[in-house]
């Protein structure tokens, strides 16, 4: 093992901790050990961010103080619910330990298809796992946290559905953390073969404390050429809790993945996307909600990478503001020389509930073909008072008057989701937001 320093955390996530980590994961193949050893020195060698950074623009980086977290320890704990909804199979980790799961059918484990806990894919399909963990690099700015969730990370799922076999009920994978001054790293991979289709949730959630905790969360979603490959991210970490959330998404030729992430909860969340639209005929859709309130602080990045020709992308990503909150929004098509006939589009809008919000946009386009159809924008509105007198007019309370414009307002991304059972759900996640 290469020499770290102690002293690069004064407390909590030390060089004792990780020796610690990896001693109780001896029996990990030798590659994913060194891997492990790799991501702990770079993330030592690695700043902290600055706002000097362009990749941190707007954000408050001074707040990003990860020092004093430990690693989660396996207690008993109360598992946030997500409403309910139809599933194929379902794995719960509470503290990084899993405390409840629903196997596959025979059927399926029949079929070749693999849903289990990352732990548990290294061991028994090692080889298919290696081909897929760790070979997506960083580009949006969360590389010093990711090589933490490299280091560290001991919870999380992979998902592997073979050619041709089509999953019509999702997959949950659900992770709560519990517990103050704690930290988890989950990682989460999806891989469909050529015309699988499957749908993946992931839902991210706290107890109900302000407690102080720490997430760095990474997931990687592979969709083969003809693949139709639905991820869902819901999350609700308290207020006290600092969290990072890197997806990264691979689109072969005539893939389509659909990705929505939730977004309520966290003191300070920061969410980082990047599309690789890979093959001719690919098509990813980049939708997420966000509802930010008090003074908390959503910072969004995303990155479409178109890098074959007649590739398409969309992304919107709405945001609604209450009392001192803050959201940034930075988004970047990218368009390759090879990358003729693309068509890309990005949207942000923000409606601004409260006079005291913040919302920053910042869209971007780097082309470098000369055959593309590439726009994008932002918006930021305010409640027309003609729409607040309409609905108190007629006896709805200010507070349900704004609960039903966010509702209107969301719905155009929430439509865009085939399984209504899921789209309810995530509509309770959201009514609940609104009676904290």
């Amino acid at each position: 093992m290469s020499a770290v320093p102690s002293t690069a955390l004064s407390v909590g996530l030390n060089a004792e901790v990780f020796a610690s980590h990896l001693s109780q994961r001896s029996t990990l193949p030798a590659w994913w050990l060194e891997a492990k050893k790799a991501a702990w020195n770079q993330f030592l060698a690695l700043p902290m961010p600055a706002r000097g950074d362009e990749r941190w623009r707007f954000s408050n980086t001074a707040s990003l103080n990860i020092e004093g977290f430990g690693l989660a320890e396996n207690i008993a704990t109360q598992v946030p619910a997500l409403p309910a909804f139809p599933r194929t199979a379902e794995i719960i980790f509470s503290n990084q330990f899993i405390a409840s799961r629903t196997p596959l059918s025979r059927e399926l484990a029949a079929k070749g298809v693999i849903f289990c806990a990352l732990d548990e894919a290294v061991a028994n399909h090692g080889e298919l796992l290696r081909t897929y963990l760790q070979k997506l690099p960083v580009q949006l700015g969360s590389e010093k946290f990711v090589a933490l969730n490299t280091a560290l990370t001991a919870s999380g799922a992979f998902l592997y559905v073979p050619k041709g076999v089509e999953i019509a009920e999702p997959f949950l994978v659900q992770h709560a953390l519990s517990g103050p001054e704690k930290a988890i790293f989950p990682h989460t991979i999806v891989v469909l073969e050529d015309r699988a289709k499957a749908t993946l949730v992931e839902f991210f959630a706290g107890e109900t404390s302000a407690s102080r905790e720490f997430v760095s969360g990474v997931n990687d979603l592979y969709a083969g050429p003809g693949a139709q490959l639905t991820y869902v991210g819901a999350q609700t970490w308290t207020t006290g809790t600092l969290a990072f959330q890197t997806n990264s998404i691979v689109a072969d030729r005539d893939a389509r993945v659909l990705s929505l992430n939730l977004h309520l909860g966290g003191r300070q969340a920061r969410h980082e996307s990047h599309s690789r639209l890979r093959g001719p005929g690919a098509h990813s859709e980049m939708l997420a909600l966000t509802i930010a309130s008090d003074e908390q602080e959503f910072d969004q990045r995303t990155l479409q990478t178109h890098q074959a020709p007649h590739t398409t992308s969309n992304l919107l990503y709405k945001n609604a503001l209450r009392g001192k909150s803050k959201t940034v929004f930075s988004g970047l098509i990218v368009v390759e020389p090879d990358a003729q006939k693309t068509d890309a589009y990005q949207s942000n809008r923000n409606l601004m509930l409260s006079d005291e919000a913040e919302a920053n946009s910042l869209p971007g386009l780097e082309i470098q073909a000369n055959d593309v159809r590439c726009t994008h924008g932002a918006t930021t509105s305010r409640i027309q008072p003609e729409q607040d007198f309409y609905l108190q007019s007629r006896g709805i309370h200010p507070a349900q008057a704004h609960e039903l414009l966010v509702f209107g307002f969301f719905e155009e991304v929430l439509a865009k989701l085939e399984n209504e059972a899921l789209h309810d759900a995530l509509r309770q996640l959201i009514e609940r937001s609104f009676k904290k």
